[in-house]
């Protein structure tokens, strides 16, 4: 079994920048495609960005593409997510999940494909 914390989210103004974590514990989750998905107020959860196990391929949807860099030590056990040039309709609970992805794109996107989630951080950004 895995349990993932995240920390890392505040309130932060427009234009600013954050840098969420989330930390592994239980087994090691260095086979494990990671990702981060977000929920904003009354909207459904949806997709910002995923690394596979070994860390050479990421994945963005467009909305977050050029802002937000996700990164991995699986010497730590840990995932990073750096938000910069924050808008406040990044807003929205930030979740970390785990899982064995299947390979392509396509399924990075899919909450359904992780096995593990964290319980959330909040993440607040001011115009």
């Amino acid at each position: 079994q895995v349990q993932l914390v995240e920390t890392g989210g505040e309130l932060v103004q427009a234009g600013g920048s954050l840098r969420l974590s989330c930390a592994a514990s239980g087994r090691t989750v260095s086979t494990y495609t990671m990702a981060w998905f977000r929920q904003p107020p009354g909207k459904e959860r949806e997709f910002v960005a995923a690394i596979r196990p070994l860390g050479a391929i990421t994945y963005y949807p467009d909305s977050v593409k050029g802002r937000f860099t996700i990164s991995r030590d699986n010497a730590k056990n840990t995932a990073y997510l750096q938000m910069n040039s924050l808008k406040p309709e990044d807003t929205a609970v930030y979740y970390c999940a785990a899982g064995f992805v299947p390979e392509g794109g396509s399924w990075l996107s899919r909450p359904n494909r992780y096995n593990y989630w964290g319980q959330g951080t909040q993440v607040t950004v001011s115009s």
